[in-house]
């Protein structure tokens, strides 16, 4: 049997995390955890996560119909049913606003992949959803094409989520993003940015494929993809405005774009491999200058 009020002081000490670290302003964010088929315990709306108490959480149904407590359920419900809905291996799920993650997400900058092992392991390709907005069921809806390949996603223009088999880890999830959000800004500001060659990349998918954690690139579906150049949700960058415009794409993926190039438009009498060495070394070059 459960225990509903050390889960709810989970959820408090969770609250006071996000609040302590600055992820979620005055009464930003919420928090979840899935209790039952039809049950979840919910913060309140309007209400700082930082100061949390047990009896201020609430209890939903799966149609986000509050079911008791004193203080009424965050308004955001809705995305965090749907992600149950759509995951039933997932028992907590947080929002808020982490500074640097949301930056990207104001910015519609896609993360750039293949420069940190942790992210690598832990998260993986990060999607950035289109725009809704806040607190309706279309909101909801927008994380339905990245909740089954992924455990973190970034709102456009509003913050992110994150869901896991508990509260820590749902809240870990976004942790790891925002600390690497950060580094890659600082890293920008020194003049460069490294990517991993895609052997070592590969040694990371063969580690976390090996550790148990899932990762779309690990899979039949895309075993042909560039492992670095976020080809798992690229495709939905044109809906969401998403463009590369701050982080130039690894070496490999230019090198890829540049095969294609070729393909596309063969140059009599010029070796393919030639042209596309000079076609990535120009773009590389271009690239540093």
């Amino acid at each position: 049997m459960q225990n509903l009020h050390k889960i709810k002081q989970d959820m408090c000490d969770i609250g006071k995390r996000i609040y302590n670290r600055q992820f979620a302003a005055a009464n930003d964010g919420n928090i979840t955890v899935r209790v039952s088929e039809n049950e979840v315990l919910c913060t309140p709306t309007l209400h700082c996560k930082g100061f949390l108490v047990p009896d201020d959480i609430s209890l939903v149904d799966m149609t986000g119909k509050q079911l008791s407590g004193r203080k009424k359920r965050s308004s955001e419900a809705l995305l965090h049913l749907e992600i149950y809905r759509q995951r039933e291996d997932i028992r907590s799920v947080v929002h808020c606003h982490p500074p640097h993650a949301t930056a990207f997400a104001i910015a519609r900058e896609p993360i750039p992949q293949c420069i940190l092992p942790e992210v690598e392991v832990f998260l993986g390709d990060v999607p950035i959803t289109k725009y809704e907005t806040p607190g309706g069921q279309a909101f909801a809806d927008t994380i339905i094409p990245f909740v089954k390949k992924t455990n973190v996603m970034i709102l456009a223009n509003h913050g992110t989520v994150s869901y896991g088999e508990t509260v820590e880890q749902a809240y870990w999830w976004t942790e790891i993003l925002d600390s690497y959000c950060r580094m890659l800004m600082l890293a920008k500001q020194l003049g460069n940015v490294s990517y991993l060659s895609q052997e070592k990349s590969k040694e990371l998918l063969d580690l976390k494929d090996k550790w148990g954690y899932k990762d779309p690139r690990n899979t039949s579906e895309y075993e042909n993809c560039d492992i670095c150049a976020n080809d798992i949700f690229r495709d939905s960058w044109a809906e969401a405005g998403v463009a590369q415009r701050a982080f130039n794409p690894p070496p490999a993926a230019v090198a890829s774009a540049a095969k294609a190039a070729v393909a596309s438009s063969p140059a009599s009498g010029i070796d393919e491999e030639k042209l596309v060495k000079l076609i990535t070394d120009e773009v590389i070059r271009q690239m540093k200058a």
